[in-house]
């Protein structure tokens, strides 16, 4: 094998799995408290009266973060505010996000017909994120450079190379039952990171693969957990280790980041979904002493969806006609559960103890 040359393309990257010690003291050690952190949450999911409540808000909260990561910025307020306004999103990030939301369901969607993370997968995530006819790379020329414009990584060039490390990558994620699955998810997403198949969209297909193999490995049931988040705050740390791997074979520095990104989020995430919990327990037993005609747990549950609802949401959701919903979210506005927003010509409301919890 020649020497990296991070100028040339990585066609002799090596093939999962490594040859390295990737079962150190350290990485097992590692490996019990995030699975431990990890099954703490996954408990707490799996005991919530209704899990899907939060998806949608885990899942985009996970969206913005993992195309913050890539530079592509929209904020919370306008984020919400596009997934439930009737108007047309306008600002370019907040489609972006709104992509990457819908290729992680399209995702795991996919994982209850076909439980496997195929090359074919990674396609269609990658062409629902860009919203084109994406597919693996063809044109030579590929390279990743610093802020500096200094090239720092040249990945594998040519279809047939690409293809025939994406096809070990699959083996690897789909057969090898010899490793423990979160040191496995650390060498498939550093593997996927350095295939670089696509032109554009690979981080943030690289990030989606990681919440479907924590689905696909049993890990979690339902993968409500904001890994791009962890990724943001040590952005810096997180491209050193995996340079560290391509240039120094430092499996064991990049494993334990990768795992200690596991231990920290399930723990925020599980203090997050408490924080959420009590905030709706509080807002029904407030709502039912203040408001006990307009009171129902469905209705209630509606508000912590999202942090904004509107009329047609309660309507959907069989809680009143329009007359009924219009009144209803009237009252929850004057006794403080509510804030109208004008959008356009439409009014939403906001949640402000539910967006509260998630900045």
């Amino acid at each position: 094998m020649s020497k990296f040359d991070r100028k040339k393309p990585y066609n002799d990257l090596p093939l999962l799995p490594p040859k390295a010690d990737i079962e150190t003291k350290k990485i097992l050690r590692k490996t019990i408290s995030a699975g431990r952190a990890l099954a703490q949450l996954n408990g707490t999911l799996l005991n919530l009266p209704n899990p899907t409540l939060f998806l949608d808000t885990i899942y985009l909260q996970e969206a913005k973060a993992s195309s913050e990561v890539e530079n592509i910025i929209t904020t919370n307020d306008e984020l919400y505010k596009s997934l439930v306004a009737d108007r047309k999103v306008q600002n370019s990030a907040t489609k972006e996000v709104l992509s990457y939301k819908e290729a992680l369901w399209s995702g795991l969607e996919q994982l209850k017909t076909k439980p496997f993370i195929t090359t074919n997968l990674c396609i269609r995530i990658v062409q629902c994120i860009k919203q084109n006819n994406a597919s693996i790379r063809v044109t030579p020329g590929t390279t990743l450079s610093n802020t500096q414009g200094e090239v720092i990584y040249t990945p594998p060039s040519g279809e047939t190379v690409i293809r025939e490390k994406l096809a070990n990558l699959e083996k690897f994620i789909n057969e090898d039952e010899s490793i423990d699955p979160l040191i496995k998810m650390a060498l498939m997403h550093y593997q996927f990171e350095a295939i670089h198949p696509f032109a554009d969209g690979n981080g943030r297909t690289g990030r989606i693969l990681l919440l479907l193999y924590l689905k696909l490995s049993g890990l979690l049931d339902t993968p409500a957990i904001y890994l791009s988040g962890y990724i943001i705050k040590n952005k810096t740390e997180y491209y050193q280790r995996l340079r560290g791997v391509t240039e120094k074979n430092e499996w064991e520095e990049y494993i334990l980041f990768m795992l200690d990104m596991i231990e920290q989020t399930s723990a925020r995430g599980l203090e997050r979904l408490n924080n959420i919990t009590e905030s709706i327990d509080k807002t029904a037993e407030e709502i039912k002493t203040k408001l006990p005609k307009i009171y129902s747990k469905d209705l209630v549950e509606i508000l912590f969806r999202l942090p904004y609802t509107k009329r047609q949401h309660l309507i959907d959701e069989n809680i009143g006609n329009a007359k009924t919903v219009g009144n209803y979210l009237i009252t929850l506005e004057e006794n403080g559960f509510l804030k109208s927003v004008k959008v356009g010509k439409e009014k939403l409301y906001l949640n402000e103890r539910l967006l509260k919890i998630l900045e």
